[in-house]
This record gives C-alpha cells, sequence and structure tokens, in this order.
C-alpha cells in the first residue's frame, strides 16, 4: 500500500499564529486567569489540550471575571461583542487571523459608501457572524449560487459580494463572474478567500484523482475540513473525514492499493502523524 500525504496538510498560517500567541500567554500568566471568547479553533482536541492547562472557553463577555485575560478567537468576533469586551475590565487578546481581520476591513470599507453586502458563508459559523457585523448597510447571507440567483437585486442600489475566507474558490469566481456579466447590477468583488485554503483544495483535488481512496483529518465542526473533504467525493473517490485515526476502519482499507491523506488548516501534526502510522502499518 502507497500512503501520500498533501504537501500542506495541517495547520495554516493563521491558526498557527493564534496558537503560538496562546502558548506565550499561557507560559507569562502568572496565575491570571486565561478565556478564550468561543473556540481559538475549531479541533476538539486542541481544546482539550489548552482545557488542561486551565484555559477557559467563555460563550459570551459577561462570563470573563474582571481582571482575566480574554483571547479573540482565530475565527474573530462581532464588532458588538468587541465593543462588550472593551468595556470591561479585562486584558485582551486579539489572536484573529490576519486573512479574516483583512476581510473584516474591506467589508466595512466598502459598505461605507453605501453598498450592500453579499456574502457568501455558513450561518452559523463564528467567522461569519463577524464579517457581516461589519457590513454598515445591511447583508444577505447565502451558503449556495441558487440562493443568489434567488435573491432581489435592484438596479437602483449597489452592492460588495465577498466570502468566508475558507470557501471554494471556484465556485465563489463563478458566481461573481455571474453578477458582473449583469448589466443591471452595480456590485464590487472582494477577494476575501485565503490562499490557503485554495492551496489545500487544489492539492485534494488532484491528489483525489490520483488515489483509490482519501482520507481528511480535522474536527467534525471545522468548515474548512469539510470542505476537503467535499472536494474529494467531488472527483468520485471513495472518501472519509475522521477526527482521530480511532474513527478509521483499518480493515475495510486493506483492499486499496493507494491512500492519498489531507487535513484541515487547524488539525494539529500529532493527529495526522498517527493516522499515517496506522495506515503505513497495513
Amino acid at each position: 500500500m502507497d500512503v501520500i500525504l498533501a504537501e500542506t496538510a495541517g495547520f495554516c498560517m493563521g491558526v498557527d499564529l493564534a496558537l503560538r500567541r496562546l502558548d506565550k500567554l499561557v507560559k507569562a500568566a502568572d496565575g491570571r486567569p486565561i478565556f478564550i471568547l468561543g473556540p481559538i479553533i475549531h479541533n476538539p482536541q486542541v481544546l482539550k489540550r489548552y482545557a488542561e492547562k486551565g484555559v477557559t472557553i467563555a460563550e459570551e463577555p459577561d462570563e470573563v471575571p474582571g481582571g482575566a485575560y480574554v483571547v479573540i478567537r482565530a475565527h474573530g468576533i462581532t464588532r458588538e461583542v468587541e465593543a462588550q469586551l472593551k468595556a470591561r475590565d479585562v486584558v485582551i487578546k486579539d489572536a484573529t487571523c490576519p486573512r479574516v481581520k483583512k476581510a473584516q476591513l474591506l467589508i466595512a470599507r466598502h459598505t461605507a459608501k453605501g453598498r450592500e453586502l453579499l456574502l457568501y458563508g455558513e450561518a452559523d459559523h463564528p467567522e461569519v457572524k463577524g464579517l457581516v457585523s461589519y457590513a454598515e448597510h445591511g447583508h444577505f447571507l447565502f451558503g449556495a449560487p441558487e440562493e443568489l440567483d434567488d435573491y432581489p437585486l435592484s438596479p437602483d442600489k449597489s452592492y460588495v459580494l465577498a466570502a468566508q475566507t475558507t470557501q471554494d474558490r471556484e465556485l465563489f469566481q463563478a458566481m461573481a463572474k455571474k453578477l458582473q456579466e449583469n448589466d443591471s447590477v452595480n456590485v464590487k468583488v472582494l477577494q476575501t478567500i485565503c490562499d490557503a485554503t485554495k492551496l489545500r483544495q487544489k492539492e485534494a483535488s488532484e491528489l483525489a484523482e490520483g488515489v483509490d481512496y482519501m482520507v481528511v483529518v480535522g474536527g467534525f465542526n471545522s468548515g474548512n475540513t469539510r470542505r476537503l473533504a467535499q472536494v474529494a467525493s467531488d472527483k468520485g473517490t471513495p472518501s472519509q473525514h475522521v477526527e482521530t485515526v480511532a474513527d478509521l476502519d483499518l480493515e475495510n482499507l486493506r483492499q486499496y492499493g493507494r491512500i492519498g491523506v489531507t487535513a484541515g488548516a487547524s488539525t494539529p501534526r500529532i493527529l495526522i502523524d498517527e493516522v499515517l502510522e496506522a495506515l503505513e502499518a497495513l
């Protein structure tokens, strides 16, 4: 059996930066409590490790006691929540991914000119909630091209089209092109999808074409990991999305000659290595 690992599998720059900032804070806290406003990344194994170090997840600003450190997660937060934090007696450490922060500021700048935001993303994702909070003149959130097709765009209004940073770039570009070719729609397209996302999806697609089976490692609640699994299955290659090696049916995999492995941007290397070791042992 050949086991092939995608070159970019695992942590992206934003996740790595957020965790390094949190690690530094844990070492320097000197007894001061540390809270994260929501999970710092979407990986339960990573969150468990920080919980064992005394890091607490808070869902709302008022759950953070006075004098504590509060870390803003990699996905970012809404403008309203940020204002609530700044009004409290807490020490804020911002670990928002630079790509997400850039998307927030782009949306704020371009919607300030009177444009309505059209955002391609997952409604319940924390990054998306943060992004739409920067829209100055309303927003329409959609998760599929047909939803945008059905939305009544007015020739008397102007729009900004943007996307959650981990969405499928090819699909987004197709939607952007369709809007820009409509002479009755005044739309400004923002390129907010992260290059790391594009590269991971491209590699997953190419790898899936050359193997008999694909394994995608990462949190089940990780949007970018789920999309990698979808990219692989869209190629018609049998595949499985697992959080850890324990989720693999190793006996079933013995029948395949070439297995490809990739991982989401929030998946730690140790979990990837455990999957690789188990597959190579077959």
